[in-house]
């Protein structure tokens, strides 16, 4: 059996492919670590999965666009990973084109994606790291899990759906629901708000295009066993 480990920010993203059990069928072995949305999490989570006897690492969850050809929903793989200091990690190539062939007639866009230890909240943070680094999205995971494979040894890939694109911010009631466990709080999230009532708007347009995001997550793990054959 081929044991892969996958990192997430939050449980709703691992469990879109907890849901294949097609996986099982495959004899392939997914181990999760969620790290809550806190980078030093996923960092400590993909060093975890290493310690298990994961033979290759995968980033699986939502990203944030840097250019504005991404769009809610739209699917991405990284050619490489820059992390916040600069240093570039340079995904598997084999794995990728087989992720990429495997997901057949869903488009998968091969982009460079950055790893950021803080939230993007504005345009002008996404703008700013785009201009930078030259990536395409950004998230807070895939940066760690580059780290963690390049010091084991071992291949990483890298599969996020776009949720918020490079012309809308993160609200700030928003990150009030997050939980370290990588569980939502809406109650968390409406007691904020009803302080800050004007970031509704932003909120539900979030809302909506996280959905979108998920709703793509959740077409790329029917994909099943094919996308996590290492060779």
């Amino acid at each position: 059996m081929i044991r892969i480990g996958v990192v997430t920010g939050l449980i709703a993203e691992a469990d879109c492919l907890r849901r294949n059990q097609g996986l099982e069928q495959a004899d392939i072995d997914l181990r999760f670590a969620c790290s809550g949305g806190r980078p030093e999490n996923a960092a400590s989570a993909a060093t975890f999965l290493v310690g298990e006897g994961c033979l290759g690492l995968v980033s699986f969850g939502l990203a944030g666009g840097l250019t504005p050809d991404l769009k809610p929903g739209d699917l991405i793989t990284a050619s490489g990973v820059v992390d916040p200091c600069g240093q570039v990690y340079t995904a598997d190539d084999q794995w990728r084109q087989r992720a990429v062939a495997a997901a057949g007639s869903l488009p998968i866009a091969v982009v460079q994606v950055a790893g950021e230890d803080t939230v993007l909240a504005t345009p002008a943070d996404k703008f700013a790291l785009q201009a930078r680094t030259g990536a395409a999205a950004v998230d807070m995971e895939s940066h760690a899990v580059a780290r963690a494979a390049d010091t084991a040894g071992i291949p990483f890939l890298v599969l996020r759906a776009i949720a918020d694109p490079a012309s809308h911010g993160i609200p700030s009631v928003a990150l009030s629901g997050l939980g370290g466990d990588g569980r939502t709080h809406p109650l968390a999230v409406a007691a904020r708000l009803a302080a800050r009532p004007w970031q509704l708007p932003a909120l539900i347009r979030l809302a909506l295009e996280s959905r979108a995001g998920f709703a793509a997550l959740g077409r790329v793990a029917g994909v099943g066993p094919p996308l996590f054959r290492l060779t």
